[in-house]
């Protein structure tokens, strides 16, 4: 009985602990920064949200930045119109899954229909398919880790924390002046996941109208990850 423990533990931390280490601790197989000295990449993640997308969307137009959203499938098909302004501003969509679900419990093959299910709603609605891929928190499993993929797996550099409101907008300003050349920049637009805080997003776009021209004022170049160098 201990044998057949020893050997479920070892099977579970296989498919689990190990992938996490090696992309989040050593960025094997990933994308979490790049070596630029002045691309900047604001990400946003488990959106869009009805609320607060189009709110940030109108910030990131006034300060002229492109960024890049990792959408969730579902809320793509209830939000088209969104999905479609983002294209058309020029922002780069991306997948974060068909549910905001975590891979370590989901089966490899529901984590692949979820990720080809929300590719082809974003290809529908904008009519470019995606190769860029952020795993709900981050979180890869052993077969996202080692299959040859066409999707390109993008973690990052830098969190602000944001799906929490407490601290409000001054820990966001605190947090992003640690920002420099080349990192990818976690952030949130939605706050509906669990865990998070519903009213966060709006604390992160207060906290952008200051951060992205100070940002810009150093001499950073705001990009989506795709044109990163």
């Amino acid at each position: 009985m201990v044998y057949i423990i020893a050997i479920i533990i070892f099977l579970l931390a296989l498919y689990t602990v190990i992938p996490y280490g090696l992309s989040r601790g050593l960025g094997w197989k990933v994308m979490k920064r790049a070596e630029s000295p002045t691309d900047i990449a604001f990400t946003f993640d488990d959106g869009p949200d009805p609320t607060y997308t189009p709110i940030l969307l109108d910030v990131l137009k006034e300060n002229g930045v492109k960024a890049t959203f990792f959408v969730v499938g579902n809320k793509a098909e209830k939000n088209p119109d969104i999905i479609r302004r983002m294209h058309r501003e020029g922002h780069l969509l991306g997948i974060h899954n068909y549910e905001h679900k975590s891979n370590w419990l989901m089966s490899p093959w529901k984590v692949k229909e979820g990720i080809e299910k929300t590719a082809a709603i974003i290809e529908e609605i904008t009519g470019e398919r995606t190769v860029y891929y952020r795993p709900p928190w981050g979180i890869l499993n052993l077969i996202d880790f080692i299959k040859d993929s066409r999707y390109r797996i993008i973690l990052w550099s830098i969190s602000a924390e944001d799906w929490k409101a407490t601290g409000g907008s001054d820990k966001i300003r605190r947090a992003l002046t640690r920002i420099k050349g080349g990192d990818v920049v976690l952030l949130h637009d939605c706050g509906d996941t669990p865990g998070a805080d519903i009213e966060a997003p709006a604390i992160t776009i207060d906290a952008l109208k200051d951060v992205l021209p100070a940002v810009k004022a150093k001499g950073y170049t705001c990009v989506r990850v795709d044109e990163m160098q």
